[in-house]
């Protein structure tokens, strides 16, 4: 009998473990050469719509690189349809969404998320993953302001100029936005740990074009919202950003488990800025296209003040991109592994 690899769990609960676990954002997906041949045949949006299929991408690289964790295999927006966003994955582009918030009423407008009748694709691949994995897998949402931008301008943004301006100036609009997508995120994440996911990571991708002010009275509250809620659950909590090293302090106050952080603040920095609870992160994915000699000394140095800090988990700052070899995330992988493991004896 196959024993079960709960590291990820304890680590994030800060208990004792042998090794530091290891898992990678975009793990699954475009670096792998099974998963390109899949989409020659089939859209992400058609992937993730068939329960065989997706369960297959999202354990391929647990089997092939023997992280400590799966992530399900979905895009943030996936909830959106099902409360009335007209959103399309579109290739090379990402999120497009034809009805963008523009007033009070158009959020008015907004549904309820019904996860049996709008997602049930996303539980169905879940239960089959319960079944089919040795390790945690973890289910995830986009944030409320990440959600936000892109409803608000239409599509991916590198400014979030209108999103940042109507924050401001539709106060009203905004804050029931917030609200309606917490209510959205707390509804989707319960229904995937109700299926059988083991975590959960929160993913604020975009939030980090905000100042400290501005995140504390415009997001923070619903952030706050959503854990607290997200608690009863019972499972670990992670929150992540891009750019959002400012915010590090702001996330740890937040009533989540793990704080994760890009390549920009690194383990040591974050422990002397007060961050007490366990930390995920973070090597920088540019560097996987670097020598291995490179790759090895700087992982060396996150797992170091990782196991000096307590808990942590490693992952890169960011997710895995195409050019990224599958044989090198094998290789960190067992190298994170087997160092972790000799410091932590």
């Amino acid at each position: 009998m196959t024993t079960f690899n709960d590291t990820l769990l304890r680590a994030a609960k800060g208990e004792k473990i042998d090794h530091t676990p290891v898992w990678y954002m975009r793990q699954a997906g475009r670096s792998q050469p099974e998963y390109r041949a899949i989409k020659e045949k089939y859209s992400l949006e058609e992937i993730t719509h068939q329960p065989e299929l997706c369960a297959y991408v999202t354990k391929l690289p647990v089997d092939q690189y023997n992280t400590d964790a799966a992530i399900l295999f979905k895009d943030i927006v996936t909830p959106l349809p099902g409360i009335g966003v007209d959103v399309k994955i579109k290739a090379g582009v990402g999120p497009v969404i034809s009805n963008p918030i523009r007033t009070v009423q158009d959020v008015y407008n907004l549904g309820e998320l019904s996860p049996e009748d709008d997602i049930p694709f996303v539980l169905d691949t879940i239960k089959l993953l319960k079944e089919q994995l040795t390790v945690p897998l973890i289910g995830f949402a986009g944030a409320p302001f990440t959600l936000a931008s892109y409803m608000i301008e239409g599509g991916p943004s590198k400014s979030y100029n209108l999103t940042k301006s109507f924050m401001v100036s539709e106060p009203e609009a905004w804050f029931a936005l917030m609200n309606k997508l917490g209510d959205t995120i707390i509804t989707s994440i319960k229904a995937q740990v109700k299926a059988g996911a083991a975590a959960i990571q929160v993913f604020d991708s975009w939030v980090g074009a905000l100042n400290v002010s501005d995140y504390r009275i415009f997001v923070k509250p619903v952030m706050t919202r959503i854990f607290n809620e997200l608690r009863t659950l019972n499972v670990p909590l992670i929150t992540f950003g891009v750019g959002a090293s400012h915010l590090a302090n702001e996330w740890h106050d937040l009533p989540v488990d793990v704080v994760g952080l890009d390549w920009r603040l690194s383990i040591k920095e974050a422990g002397e800025r007060g961050l007490t609870k366990p930390l995920q992160g973070n090597l920088d994915p540019s560097l996987l296209l670097a020598d291995w000699n490179i790759i090895e000394e700087r992982t060396k140095v996150i797992i170091e003040q990782g196991v000096e800090h307590g808990s942590h988990i490693f992952n890169l700052g960011h997710g895995v991109f195409p050019d990224v070899k599958p044989a090198t995330l094998q290789k960190l992988t067992a190298f994170v592994h087997e160092y972790s493991a000799q410091l932590r004896k």
